[in-house]
Protein backbone atom coordinates (compact mmCIF):
# COMPACT_ATOMS: atom_id res chain seq x y z
CA UNK A 1 0.00 0.00 0.00
CA UNK A 2 1.35 3.62 -0.96
CA UNK A 3 1.60 5.92 2.16
CA UNK A 4 2.66 8.88 0.17
CA UNK A 5 -0.29 9.90 -1.53
CA UNK A 6 1.79 11.74 -4.11
CA UNK A 7 1.35 11.75 -7.53
CA UNK A 8 4.85 10.17 -10.16
CA UNK A 9 5.44 7.05 -11.26
CA UNK A 10 5.52 3.87 -8.75
CA UNK A 11 8.30 1.97 -7.92
CA UNK A 12 9.40 -0.41 -5.50
CA UNK A 13 11.13 0.59 -2.38
CA UNK A 14 14.29 -1.57 -4.15
CA UNK A 15 13.96 -0.09 -7.35
CA UNK A 16 14.05 3.24 -5.67
CA UNK A 17 17.47 2.55 -4.03
CA UNK A 18 18.96 1.22 -7.03
CA UNK A 19 18.02 4.16 -9.01
CA UNK A 20 19.45 6.72 -6.09
CA UNK A 21 22.69 4.86 -6.21
CA UNK A 22 22.87 4.82 -10.35
CA UNK A 23 22.12 8.77 -10.46
CA UNK A 24 24.97 9.71 -7.93
CA UNK A 25 27.34 7.03 -8.97
CA UNK A 26 26.99 8.62 -12.21
CA UNK A 27 27.28 12.50 -11.15
CA UNK A 28 30.07 11.77 -8.56
CA UNK A 29 32.85 9.46 -9.37
CA UNK A 30 34.24 9.83 -5.81
CA UNK A 31 31.08 7.97 -4.89
CA UNK A 32 32.32 4.16 -4.63
CA UNK A 33 29.85 0.82 -3.45
CA UNK A 34 31.37 -2.20 -1.78
CA UNK A 35 29.91 -4.91 0.34
CA UNK A 36 29.09 -8.88 0.29
CA UNK A 37 27.70 -9.96 -2.77
CA UNK A 38 26.82 -6.17 -3.74
CA UNK A 39 29.03 -6.93 -6.92
CA UNK A 40 28.32 -9.98 -9.16
CA UNK A 41 25.26 -11.60 -7.46
CA UNK A 42 23.44 -8.18 -7.26
CA UNK A 43 22.65 -7.82 -3.92
CA UNK A 44 20.46 -9.86 -1.81
CA UNK A 45 17.41 -8.22 -2.37
CA UNK A 46 18.35 -6.68 -5.97
CA UNK A 47 19.30 -3.65 -4.26
CA UNK A 48 22.40 -3.43 -6.51
CA UNK A 49 21.80 -5.11 -9.29
CA UNK A 50 23.67 -3.72 -12.71
CA UNK A 51 25.82 -1.25 -11.22
CA UNK A 52 28.61 -3.70 -11.48
CA UNK A 53 27.85 -3.26 -15.33
CA UNK A 54 28.06 -0.03 -15.35
CA UNK A 55 30.34 1.16 -13.12
CA UNK A 56 33.28 -1.27 -13.16
CA UNK A 57 34.96 -3.42 -10.41
CA UNK A 58 37.26 -0.51 -9.41
CA UNK A 59 33.72 1.42 -8.34
CA UNK A 60 31.79 -1.85 -6.91
CA UNK A 61 33.71 -4.21 -5.24
CA UNK A 62 32.35 -7.78 -3.48
CA UNK A 63 34.00 -8.13 -0.28
CA UNK A 64 34.88 -10.95 1.65
CA UNK A 65 32.74 -11.63 5.26
CA UNK A 66 34.22 -8.97 7.11
CA UNK A 67 31.74 -6.75 8.88
CA UNK A 68 34.60 -4.64 11.00
CA UNK A 69 36.88 -5.00 7.75
CA UNK A 70 34.15 -3.48 5.20
CA UNK A 71 33.20 -0.73 8.07
CA UNK A 72 36.65 0.28 9.12
CA UNK A 73 37.74 0.29 4.83
CA UNK A 74 35.11 2.85 4.53
CA UNK A 75 36.29 5.16 7.05
CA UNK A 76 39.42 5.39 5.93
CA UNK A 77 38.36 5.75 2.50
CA UNK A 78 36.24 8.69 3.74
CA UNK A 79 39.11 10.86 5.29
CA UNK A 80 41.03 10.13 1.78
CA UNK A 81 38.64 12.07 -0.54
CA UNK A 82 36.13 9.46 -1.38
CA UNK A 83 32.56 9.43 -0.99
CA UNK A 84 32.19 5.59 0.18
CA UNK A 85 28.50 3.31 0.34
CA UNK A 86 28.84 0.12 2.41
CA UNK A 87 26.21 -2.42 2.85
CA UNK A 88 26.33 -4.90 5.50
CA UNK A 89 24.01 -7.89 4.41
CA UNK A 90 21.33 -7.85 7.37
CA UNK A 91 21.09 -6.08 10.85
CA UNK A 92 22.31 -9.16 12.83
CA UNK A 93 25.87 -8.78 12.01
CA UNK A 94 26.63 -5.07 12.91
CA UNK A 95 28.09 -5.95 16.42
CA UNK A 96 31.02 -7.24 14.23
CA UNK A 97 31.58 -3.60 12.98
CA UNK A 98 30.71 -1.81 16.45
CA UNK A 99 33.90 -0.99 16.68
CA UNK A 100 34.81 1.13 13.72
CA UNK A 101 31.01 2.34 14.14
CA UNK A 102 31.30 3.77 17.88
CA UNK A 103 35.28 4.39 17.82
CA UNK A 104 35.68 5.48 14.54
CA UNK A 105 32.41 7.12 12.42
CA UNK A 106 31.26 8.65 15.81
CA UNK A 107 34.55 9.81 16.73
CA UNK A 108 36.55 10.88 13.95
CA UNK A 109 34.43 13.86 13.03
CA UNK A 110 35.00 15.54 16.86
CA UNK A 111 38.80 14.61 17.38
CA UNK A 112 39.95 16.19 13.56
CA UNK A 113 37.05 18.76 12.72
CA UNK A 114 36.64 16.43 9.45
CA UNK A 115 34.36 15.64 7.06
CA UNK A 116 33.25 12.19 6.87
CA UNK A 117 31.12 11.44 4.34
CA UNK A 118 30.00 7.85 4.24
CA UNK A 119 27.18 5.61 3.74
CA UNK A 120 26.35 2.41 5.88
CA UNK A 121 23.27 0.31 4.50
CA UNK A 122 21.79 -2.02 7.11
CA UNK A 123 18.65 -4.43 6.17
CA UNK A 124 17.24 -5.25 9.10
CA UNK A 125 13.26 -6.88 9.68
CA UNK A 126 11.42 -9.38 11.74
CA UNK A 127 10.04 -12.40 10.34
CA UNK A 128 11.15 -15.15 7.71
CA UNK A 129 14.21 -16.55 9.18
CA UNK A 130 16.08 -17.38 12.56
CA UNK A 131 16.76 -15.39 15.55
CA UNK A 132 19.88 -14.64 13.78
CA UNK A 133 18.04 -12.97 10.33
CA UNK A 134 15.70 -10.59 12.15
CA UNK A 135 16.98 -7.61 13.98
CA UNK A 136 15.53 -3.95 14.28
CA UNK A 137 18.75 -2.42 15.90
CA UNK A 138 18.62 1.18 15.12
CA UNK A 139 18.32 2.33 18.64
CA UNK A 140 21.94 1.09 18.69
CA UNK A 141 23.40 3.59 16.45
CA UNK A 142 21.27 6.25 17.89
CA UNK A 143 23.31 6.86 20.80
CA UNK A 144 26.31 7.20 19.13
CA UNK A 145 27.32 11.10 18.68
CA UNK A 146 27.95 12.90 15.43
CA UNK A 147 26.36 10.04 13.45
CA UNK A 148 23.08 10.40 11.22
CA UNK A 149 20.52 7.99 11.50
CA UNK A 150 18.01 7.45 9.01
CA UNK A 151 15.09 4.58 8.66
CA UNK A 152 12.47 5.57 5.97
CA UNK A 153 9.28 3.63 5.12
CA UNK A 154 8.31 5.03 1.07
CA UNK A 155 9.66 4.11 -1.91
CA UNK A 156 9.80 8.26 -2.71
CA UNK A 157 11.71 8.65 0.62
CA UNK A 158 13.87 5.65 0.36
CA UNK A 159 15.19 7.28 -3.00
CA UNK A 160 15.20 11.31 -1.88
CA UNK A 161 17.26 10.29 1.80
CA UNK A 162 19.53 7.93 0.29
CA UNK A 163 20.65 11.04 -2.20
CA UNK A 164 20.86 12.97 0.58
CA UNK A 165 22.73 10.68 2.45
CA UNK A 166 25.11 10.14 -0.28
CA UNK A 167 25.81 14.08 -0.86
CA UNK A 168 26.25 14.88 2.86
CA UNK A 169 29.40 15.56 4.61
CA UNK A 170 28.53 13.59 7.77
CA UNK A 171 28.88 9.79 8.21
CA UNK A 172 25.14 8.18 8.08
CA UNK A 173 23.71 4.67 8.70
CA UNK A 174 20.73 4.17 6.21
CA UNK A 175 18.23 1.68 7.66
CA UNK A 176 16.57 -0.37 5.49
CA UNK A 177 13.60 -3.14 6.26
CA UNK A 178 13.98 -5.89 3.99
CA UNK A 179 10.07 -6.47 4.58
CA UNK A 180 9.04 -3.52 2.60
CA UNK A 181 11.96 -3.47 -0.50
CA UNK A 182 8.62 -5.08 -2.64
CA UNK A 183 6.23 -2.10 -1.77
CA UNK A 184 4.96 0.22 -4.35
CA UNK A 185 5.26 3.99 -4.10
CA UNK A 186 5.25 7.31 -6.09
CA UNK A 187 8.79 8.16 -6.63
CA UNK A 188 9.70 11.55 -8.70
CA UNK A 189 11.78 11.35 -11.65
CA UNK A 190 13.45 15.20 -10.91
CA UNK A 191 16.59 14.63 -8.60
CA UNK A 192 15.10 15.12 -5.23
CA UNK A 193 16.94 15.57 -2.45
CA UNK A 194 15.03 14.49 0.75
CA UNK A 195 15.80 16.31 3.70
CA UNK A 196 17.25 15.36 6.51
CA UNK A 197 16.24 15.95 9.46
CA UNK A 198 12.25 16.28 8.66
CA UNK A 199 9.24 14.15 9.53
CA UNK A 200 6.29 13.49 7.58
CA UNK A 201 2.75 13.94 8.37
CA UNK A 202 1.45 10.46 6.55
CA UNK A 203 -2.23 10.82 7.83
CA UNK A 204 -3.73 14.21 9.70
CA UNK A 205 -6.41 13.28 12.46
CA UNK A 206 -7.47 15.02 16.23
CA UNK A 207 -7.60 11.92 18.63
CA UNK A 208 -4.12 10.74 19.10
CA UNK A 209 -0.80 10.98 17.81
CA UNK A 210 0.84 8.07 16.46
CA UNK A 211 4.67 8.07 15.88
CA UNK A 212 6.72 5.63 14.28
CA UNK A 213 9.29 4.87 11.39
CA UNK A 214 10.22 1.82 8.55
CA UNK A 215 7.92 -1.14 8.35
CA UNK A 216 5.52 0.33 10.71
CA UNK A 217 4.46 2.89 9.08
CA UNK A 218 2.29 0.50 7.01
CA UNK A 219 0.77 -0.99 10.05
CA UNK A 220 -0.09 2.05 11.40
CA UNK A 221 -1.70 3.25 8.31
CA UNK A 222 -3.98 0.14 8.19
CA UNK A 223 -5.02 0.63 11.83
CA UNK A 224 -5.41 4.32 11.23
CA UNK A 225 -7.99 3.53 8.15
CA UNK A 226 -9.60 0.50 10.14
CA UNK A 227 -10.39 3.01 13.23
CA UNK A 228 -12.17 5.54 10.74
CA UNK A 229 -15.06 6.69 12.03
CA UNK A 230 -14.53 5.51 15.60
CA UNK A 231 -10.98 7.20 16.71
CA UNK A 232 -9.28 9.82 14.47
CA UNK A 233 -5.56 8.83 14.35
CA UNK A 234 -2.72 11.17 13.10
CA UNK A 235 0.08 8.89 11.88
CA UNK A 236 3.85 10.76 11.73
CA UNK A 237 6.38 8.83 9.80
CA UNK A 238 9.67 10.07 11.49
CA UNK A 239 11.81 9.22 8.48
CA UNK A 240 15.07 10.46 9.93
CA UNK A 241 15.74 9.35 13.62
CA UNK A 242 18.76 11.29 14.68
CA UNK A 243 18.47 14.54 14.10
CA UNK A 244 15.15 14.06 15.15
CA UNK A 245 12.16 16.42 14.30
CA UNK A 246 10.69 17.04 17.63
CA UNK A 247 9.13 20.59 16.16
CA UNK A 248 6.32 18.50 14.28
CA UNK A 249 6.17 16.11 17.11
CA UNK A 250 5.11 18.34 19.47
CA UNK A 251 2.69 20.40 17.46
CA UNK A 252 1.23 17.40 16.93
CA UNK A 253 0.82 16.01 20.36
CA UNK A 254 0.02 19.28 21.97
CA UNK A 255 -3.17 19.57 19.25
CA UNK A 256 -4.58 16.07 19.94
CA UNK A 257 -3.24 15.44 23.34
CA UNK A 258 -2.20 11.74 23.31
CA UNK A 259 0.90 10.14 21.60
CA UNK A 260 1.68 6.31 20.95
CA UNK A 261 5.15 5.36 19.27
CA UNK A 262 5.20 2.00 17.46
CA UNK A 263 8.50 0.11 16.41
CA UNK A 264 9.51 -3.04 15.29
CA UNK A 265 12.51 -3.25 17.61
CA UNK A 266 12.52 -4.68 20.99
CA UNK A 267 10.82 -2.21 23.16
CA UNK A 268 12.61 -2.70 26.23
CA UNK A 269 15.54 0.65 25.38
CA UNK A 270 14.05 0.92 22.01
CA UNK A 271 14.41 4.35 20.20
CA UNK A 272 10.67 4.77 20.79
CA UNK A 273 11.84 5.63 24.86
CA UNK A 274 13.39 8.11 23.42
CA UNK A 275 11.07 9.65 21.32
CA UNK A 276 8.32 9.35 24.46
CA UNK A 277 10.83 11.31 26.85
CA UNK A 278 11.24 13.92 24.41
CA UNK A 279 7.29 14.62 23.98
CA UNK A 280 7.13 14.77 27.79
CA UNK A 281 9.79 17.27 27.89
CA UNK A 282 8.32 19.07 25.07
CA UNK A 283 4.30 18.84 25.71
CA UNK A 284 3.72 17.43 29.18
CA UNK A 285 1.07 20.10 29.93
CA UNK A 286 -0.65 19.32 26.76
CA UNK A 287 -0.43 15.47 27.22
CA UNK A 288 -4.37 13.92 28.28
CA UNK A 289 -2.89 10.47 28.79
CA UNK A 290 0.87 8.96 29.32
CA UNK A 291 2.59 8.92 26.16
CA UNK A 292 2.36 5.21 24.86
CA UNK A 293 5.20 2.68 23.75
CA UNK A 294 3.99 -0.40 21.50
CA UNK A 295 7.50 -2.30 20.38
CA UNK A 296 8.08 -6.09 19.98
CA UNK A 297 8.37 -8.60 23.25
CA UNK A 298 11.34 -8.53 24.48
CA UNK A 299 12.49 -12.28 23.58
CA UNK A 300 14.91 -13.92 20.66
CA UNK A 301 13.18 -14.10 17.01
CA UNK A 302 11.15 -17.79 16.36
CA UNK A 303 11.78 -19.63 13.41
CA UNK A 304 7.87 -20.91 13.36
CA UNK A 305 6.11 -17.58 11.15
CA UNK A 306 2.74 -18.07 13.24
CA UNK A 307 4.75 -16.84 16.01
CA UNK A 308 5.82 -13.61 14.73
CA UNK A 309 2.25 -11.88 14.90
CA UNK A 310 2.85 -12.39 18.59
CA UNK A 311 6.18 -10.94 18.47
CA UNK A 312 5.63 -7.55 17.28
CA UNK A 313 3.12 -5.06 16.54
CA UNK A 314 0.29 -5.76 13.50
CA UNK A 315 -2.53 -3.38 12.45
CA UNK A 316 -4.89 -4.85 14.90
CA UNK A 317 -2.74 -4.89 18.04
CA UNK A 318 -1.78 -1.03 17.29
CA UNK A 319 -5.67 -0.57 16.91
CA UNK A 320 -6.15 -2.01 20.39
CA UNK A 321 -3.32 -0.05 21.96
CA UNK A 322 -4.87 3.41 19.97
CA UNK A 323 -8.06 2.46 21.40
CA UNK A 324 -7.10 1.90 25.11
CA UNK A 325 -5.51 5.39 24.99
CA UNK A 326 -8.06 7.16 23.58
CA UNK A 327 -9.80 5.68 26.17
CA UNK A 328 -7.88 7.54 29.14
Amino acid sequence: MSVDGAEARELRVNEALREALFEEMAQDESVILFGEDVGVYGGMYRVTDGLLDRFGPDRVRDTPISEAGIVGMAVGLAQSGMRPIVELMYMDFVPLAMDPIVNQMGTIPYIWGDDLPMVLRLQGGTGGSSPHHGKTLEAWFCHVPDVVVIMPATAGDHKALLKAAIRDSRPVIFCESRHIYGELGPVPETDTIGEIGKAAIRKSGDDITVITWGRMVYRAMEAAHALAGKVSVEVIDLRTLVPLDISTLAKSVERTGRCLVVHEAWQRMGFGAEVAARIAEASFEHLEAPVGRFGAVNRPQPFAPVFLDHLIPTSASISERIVDLVKH
